[in-house]
């Protein structure tokens, strides 16, 4: 069990992993590997639970035998799980503390993490700015 919310782990595959984020799409998959992997992380990557349906209550009128429930459609997953054999990762901590680097040797900002900048361009900590 986590301690906070932050610091999630969990088994995936049989494997103590912590939590990088979970429900996320192929293409947000193939950047967290490439980017973590980069960093020296052993990454595992699953594919996230299907939601749970509740079937509807079937209404028997007198006389009708009951329809047999349609056969349920194998779904591909459409998110995963992903997570790194380092139990003790914590996303935010990785993030803030710089502990990442780009493949060009940048130090991962949040806005890379969250993929809204092509490239990193924090190189100076902005408590050491004029």
């Amino acid at each position: 069990m986590a301690i906070n919310k932050n610091h999630l782990f969990e088994e995936l595959d049989g494997i103590k992993c912590g939590i990088v984020e979970k429900e996320v799409s192929p293409e947000r998959v193939e950047f967290l590997k490439k980017l973590l992997e980069y960093n020296g992380f052993t990454v595992v990557v699953v594919p996230s639970p299907a939601p749970k349906v509740v079937a509807k209550p079937v209404v028997k009128k007198e006389g009708e035998e009951p329809a047999p429930p349609p056969p349920e459609e194998p779904q591909l997953p459409g998110t995963f799980t992903v997570g790194v054999t380092d139990y003790t990762f914590n996303p935010i901590n990785a993030i803030f503390g710089r502990l990442l680097k780009t493949p060009n040797g940048h130090v991962v900002t949040l806005a890379y993490w969250e993929q809204k900048e092509n490239e990193s361009h924090d190189e100076i900590p902005y408590y050491e700015h004029e």
